[in-house]
């Protein structure tokens, strides 16, 4: 064979699947490693559900993943057209060679029909499989069912007591039993060629010489094998990559979250991040990296390293490997990653002015270490909603509210707290180096150090004893929030008797417009 050559074909019939992604990578970074080719056509022959949206939803997926194609699709090239639904005519040149040649044939039996004859081979314990009934029609018959209305289907005559074997760069050796095959039509009554019988057609006029592609249509190779035969062509090699499961190992469906490249574009995560990922579902490194530039995941990646069981779609996996990736951007770029998400919960103005934007990057700098995507940045907005902070005093059942307890009750929390709101008050702006340095001031006034200081302060601001930085925090909340805030907590406190033995959970939600 000449140079690799291989292609992803996908069928533009919905969101580009998460799997299919898996699958075009497999070829992408083989067609690199071995300086091939990579194409990529649409096989558009499923009229009913073929849109040009999804077909534009695949290309602009390929594209954010950084996956480009050499030959194909817009990009062009020798052996175009490269969807399916253009290049009629060159299937019928070849689909009437077949009939010509007398290795294909007319079929004129109705749905109705066949399905009895399936019915009857499966009372019967048998696999069911065409029984032939058109193999040698006279010409008085085919007149007979023309005149009937009937339009007939072609099927391919596939050789008797043949076997079809062959070496999959995955699966090792493979064979299939042509008695078990049957005639299969390889053209529908409408004229449409079916998927195996087009895919053979475009695989060999493009010249592809590998074919990689999921588990599923290993059932299908046999048929293609007679195809390639008859017609006299070179069978490609054939690699068959295991199916992707949930962690419950089913089938990766919607049950098990975001199943398309586009949800995960959309939740945040950054696609080197899911390259990555996707690279190490059903493929081993020799080594124990786990994080792979993409230079390195095309001269690390081999065929042989694949595996052949089900790869399990871990979304933990996924996270730890996309926080790994968010920690090299910018604070900038983290912004930018999370402003769908705070525009969505209404934290972002549609229109940010410098002030917007300073606060709202320190925001998405604040937390992040604390998110391993863009969209999980709304999980941490309650906190400028003081009605939601909540004060747990469930003494027999935490130990964090013990020690919760215990800092709120010490007789230095209440001097902290009004020393630092004293120092608050003298600020006249507020900023992280501002309000580092008010803190350190009353740790001087006050004596006080390490966390008889910092815990009230952040306790009674965020209602928790832990969280990023604490000066991050204050900036962001505020002065006059800030001090709104202990002085609703000096309110409450003044009106609540706390008692070790109390068994409830009680909390603070004061309402500003009371």
């Amino acid at each position: 064979m000449s140079s690799m050559k291989v292609r992803f074909a996908p069928s533009p019939t919905g969101p580009f699947h998460i799997g299919g992604a898996r699958s075009a990578l497999f070829n992408w970074l083989l067609a690199r490693k071995e300086k091939g080719t990579f194409v990529l056509r649409i096989e558009d022959t499923d009229l009913a559900r073929s849109t040009r949206e999804s077909e534009e939803n695949i290309k602009a997926s390929l594209q954010w993943l950084g996956m480009n194609w050499d030959e194909g699709i817009d990009v062009g090239g020798d052996n175009g057209p490269y969807r399916q639904t253009e290049r009629l005519d060159l299937y019928k040149e070849v689909t009437q060679r077949l009939l010509d040649e007398g290795k294909a044939y007319e079929c004129y039996c109705t749905p109705e029909e066949l399905d009895a004859v399936r019915q009857e081979q499966m009372d019967r314990g048998e696999t069911p499989k065409y029984n032939g009934h058109c193999q040698h029609l006279d010409e008085e018959t085919k007149a007979k069912y023309i005149a009937e209305g009937r339009k007939p289907t072609i099927r391919l005559r596939v050789p008797l007591n043949k076997t079809y074997a062959f070496d999959d760069m995955v699966r090792g050796h493979v064979s299939f039993e042509s008695n078990g095959v049957g005639d299969f039509v390889i053209v529908k009554s409408d004229g449409i060629p079916v998927y195996n019988f087009a895919v053979v057609m475009d695989d060999h006029m493009m010249g592809i010489t590998h074919v990689i592609r999921a588990e599923e249509h290993l059932s299908n190779t046999p048929r293609q094998m007679a195809i390639y035969e008859a017609l006299g062509w070179e069978i490609p090699k054939f690699g068959h990559i295991s199916l992707i499961l949930g962690k419950d190992y089913k089938k990766m469906s919607k049950r098990h979250g975001a199943t398309s490249v586009e949800q995960y574009k959309q939740l945040g995560y950054l696609p080197e991040a899911l390259v990555n990922f996707l690279a190490l579902l059903g493929w081993a490194p020799e080594g124990e990296e786990e994080f792979f530039t993409q230079d390195e995941l095309i001269q690390a990646f081999s065929m042989d390293r694949v595996a052949k069981n089900p790869a399990v779609f871990d979304i933990d996996k996924l996270n730890h490997i996309n926080f790994h990736y968010m920690k090299n951007l910018s604070d900038e770029e983290l912004f930018h990653l999370c402003l769908p998400h705070l525009k969505e919960v209404g934290l972002a103005p549609d229109s940010l002015n410098q002030a917007d934007f300073d606060r709202l990057t320190l925001f998405c700098t604040t937390f992040r270490d604390h998110i391993s995507y863009g969209a999980q940045i709304k999980e941490y907005v309650d906190i400028f909603d003081y009605n939601k902070i909540r004060f747990d005093y469930n003494l027999l059942n935490s130990t964090l509210d013990y020690e919760l307890d215990e800092i709120l009750k010490m007789d230095s929390t209440s001097i902290v707290l009004d020393s630092f709101s004293d120092e608050l008050y003298k600020l006249s702006t507020i900023t992280p180096e501002s309000v580092k340095g008010a803190i350190k001031s009353v740790v001087k006034s006050t004596g006080f150090k390490g966390k008889l200081v910092f815990m009230p302060i952040r306790i009674v601001l965020t209602g928790t004893m832990h969280g990023p930085d604490l000066n991050n925090i204050i900036t962001l909340l505020g002065k006059e929030e800030c001090l709104y805030r202990i002085s609703c907590y000096k309110q409450w406190q003044e009106s609540t008797q706390l008692s070790q033995n109390t068994k409830d959970v009680l909390y603070l939600s004061i309402n500003k417009n009371n």
